[in-house]
């Protein structure tokens, strides 16, 4: 097996990282290690993990180079080193089912499916154009919508608040209809005080499920005795199968949703699947970031038993980095894979390093409360 022997880092528009790893024989894997608004910040972890552990070693032994990765500094975990890790590990693998001519899934065992269904995310705080989208994700045969709410409660919500939220739902369950599903992402926004109250509101719209109701921190307060009418989902800020593992030992998350870019990979994004079965909970996992990690996500959407959604891919720029871009759109809400080998992606390096350098810093917006407080994004 040929030796890793040099590597590259594209910061691209419009806030993404690819990495590319290149072995002795000239070989070629991608992989998009990124934290949103930390690019410059995990480059630097990306170069130290390349520079101190992986050049010169063997490609193949990947789930050696991720525990040297992750134990060999002593610290381990988190976002930012998680990151690095997984945008390496996407080209580890995308090199390995190149060498073997097998796409990532059957490397991994295997498909358990032929398609994987997928939602369409929502975005907007205007009641009138929700209805508009959600009706035009129907009719592009969407089966779910996920509504990303920015609506901005007081740091208290008040009745006033909840009543907001559950118009915003109202508004695209009347648009949709009881053939779709729809899904809230409240984005952290909810006080855990006030977190079980929304609960026995929204239970009147039959959420498909309600994906991180309150901030990471206190996800812990979530009361599983309460039994909910839906499914809570979060994960996207957990970073390994130890940081799931507390909420899943103590039944308070139903969907595991961790993000292929932020959480190890596609090797810890298998622990954690596991982990999550195990507990009886589902995974679906999150993609924030471009084409690459979508399409090592996808891979494993494919792969694990218990995965059962994932996002549309993102149309921004796709076109530019990748040759085989339809092979990653879905078609009447479920996407299928390409028998190709690795990440079963083509991508077009010129594409890529003509954007290279055109970004901007983008951090990740703040924004405020009536009185002054902070509110996350």
């Amino acid at each position: 097996m040929a030796q890793i022997v040099d590597y590259e880092l594209f910061k691209v528009p419009p806030r993404w990282l690819f990495l590319k790893i290149e072995t002795s024989d000239g070989t070629v894997g991608w992989g998009e290690p990124i934290l949103e608004g930390r690019a410059k910040t995990v480059r630097t972890a990306v170069e130290e993990l390349m520079d101190g552990y992986l050049l010169g070693e063997e490609s193949n032994r990947i789930e050696d180079h991720w525990q040297r990765m992750y134990r060999g500094g002593f610290y381990r975990g988190g976002p930012v080193l998680m990151s690095a890790i997984a945008g390496i590990d996407q080209a580890l693998w995308d090199i390995k089912g190149k060498y073997a001519g097998e796409p990532v899934y059957d490397l991994l065992g295997g498909q358990t499916r032929h398609r994987v269904k997928v939602y369409k995310k929502v975005v907007t705080d205007e009641l009138d154009e929700l209805a508009d989208l959600v009706t035009d994700a129907v009719d592009d045969g969407y089966g779910t919508v996920k509504l990303i709410t920015a609506y901005q409660t007081s740091a208290i919500e008040s009745t006033a608040d909840l009543d907001a939220i559950c118009e915003y739902l109202e508004v695209a369950r009347e648009a949709a209809g009881r053939e779709v599903d729809i899904a809230v992402d409240l984005h952290g926004h909810i006080s855990a005080a006030t977190a079980p109250r929304l609960f026995s509101r929204l239970e009147e719209y039959d959420p498909m499920f309600v994906e991180e109701p309150i901030r990471p921190e206190h996800l812990d307060t979530i009361d599983p005795s309460s039994q909910y009418a839906f499914p809570i989902a979060f994960g996207e800020r957990l970073y390994s199968r130890w940081d799931f593992k507390p909420y899943l030992e103590r039944g308070q998350l139903d969907i595991a949703q961790p993000d292929i870019s932020h959480a190890g990979g596609i090797t810890e994004i298998k622990n954690i699947a596991t982990l999550a079965e195990t507990y009886g909970a589902k995974l679906m996992m999150n993609y924030s970031v471009g084409p690459i990690a979508y399409a090592a996500g996808t891979q494993l959407s494919h792969h694990l038993s218990n995965a059962v959604q994932q996002p549309a891919v993102s149309e921004r720029y796709i076109d530019a980095y990748i040759d085989n871009v339809n092979d990653l759109r879905s078609e009447n809400g479920y996407v299928s894979l390409p028998d190709k080998p690795g990440l079963g992606i083509d991508v077009n390096e010129e594409g890529v390093r003509d954007h290279a350098g055109q970004t901007s810093d983008w951090m990740t917006p703040n924004r405020r409360h009536d009185d002054g407080s902070l509110v996350e994004w």
